[in-house]
């Protein structure tokens, strides 16, 4: 499955409505470490059907951004069944992504 831009608008359907476990990456065009998870969130979407991806660019959508006190990018964070079940900030491996879910 192919990543997902996650909106206000869309949020609500792709999000809370969602019957997969969803991976979401906080994120902007100009943060480094965002651009070194951004490849590994991508890969992980193209490898796990059972999971939905979505990203979030915090310039773009900082209502959502606020909603999930993202202080710090890149922010990872899983929801399951419309709630948050983890969390990480920084960039991390692929490893500790998949620990993640």
């Amino acid at each position: 499955m192919s990543v997902l831009t996650i909106t206000e608008q869309n949020f609500e359907q792709e999000v809370l409505h969602s019957d997969k476990p969803v991976l979401l990456d906080f994120w902007a065009d100009w943060c480094g470490p965002c651009r070194m998870v951004g490849p590994v969130v991508e890969e992980i979407a193209a490898q796990r059907p059972d999971i939905k991806v979505g990203k979030v660019n915090v310039d773009q959508q900082q209502k959502l951004a606020a909603a999930f006190q993202v202080m710090s990018i890149p922010t990872l964070v899983v929801i399951k069944e419309g709630q948050v079940a983890n969390r990480a900030v920084g960039a991390r491996p692929k490893a500790q992504i998949l620990a993640l879910l």
